[in-house]
């Protein structure tokens, strides 16, 4: 668990910026989606105070993509669509990878929220972050998977993710734990309408994919495959927002 004091917080930040920038590593997150009437309302959860990476903020389930996240078998692949989008841009994400980074999502909701995203069937595992799967009989399914994102944190961070943004409904939950994840990641988790969203304690980044995803919903409510995909990064020192 990634629990840090202030001070111990303070001397990685003065380690990182007096060394070489960090390597980012592959991350992705869920942006699970409810609709009441005309409202769209987002999950979101607080990660701890005493969380060396964005302590005390309102997020979206989520964390690095771990090896394991590349042997897990599907009940459906990714559309061929959102695939493409997640090979594109800076790196080289084969669609074995891409793969991979989107199972993370899935694994991260679970753990996080206790909301297994796929398909009720038989489903075995030796992995152990995966078991909950096989224990609750999902088999994890990626083709209702929508991607809505791309960004990587900027260099001299105590920690830097390389995150992909993904979007899914909740009728695509098979099954909701009522006593949430297995770890402590998140302090609370509420279902907020997207407007009192963008107003909770959010990371910027996090404000800025809310206001893309509202204008994507207004355009096609049903988030269908094949929409733009806005890629934040740092380059020299300018923040841009590419197309993917």
């Amino acid at each position: 668990m990634d629990v840090m004091t202030k001070a111990e917080v303070d001397k990685v930040e003065r380690i990182a910026l007096a060394a070489k920038p960090i390597r980012p590593r592959d991350a992705a997150t869920l942006i699970l989606l409810d609709r009441k009437g005309d409202e769209f309302l987002v999950l979101m959860g607080r990660r701890h105070a005493r969380h060396a990476f964005m302590p005390g903020k309102f997020v979206f389930p989520g964390g690095r993509t771990d090896p394991a996240d590349s042997r897990i078998p599907v009940a459906t692949p990714l559309h061929p669509e959102d695939q493409a989008r997640l090979t594109a841009g800076v790196g080289r994400t084969s669609p074995a990878r891409a793969r991979a980074i989107a199972l993370s999502a899935i694994r991260e909701t679970y753990e996080e929220a206790g909301l297994l995203i796929g398909r009720k069937g038989a489903f075995a595992t030796t992995k152990r972050d995966w078991r909950g799967f096989a224990e609750h009989g999902v088999r994890p399914s990626l083709e209702t998977l929508r991607f809505i994102a791309r960004a990587i944190t900027p260099p001299n961070r105590v920690r830097r993710f390389d995150t992909r943004f993904f979007s899914a409904w909740r009728e695509d939950v098979a099954v909701e734990l009522p006593d949430g994840g297995p770890t402590n990641e998140l302090e609370e988790l509420v279902w907020l309408p997207l407007a009192k969203a963008r107003q909770a304690d959010i990371p910027d980044i996090t404000s800025a994919i809310l206001e893309e995803l509202e204008k994507r919903l207004v355009d096609d409510p049903l988030l269908r495959p094949g929409g733009s995909v806005p890629f934040y990064r740092l380059i020299g020192n300018r923040f841009v927002r590419e197309i993917l």
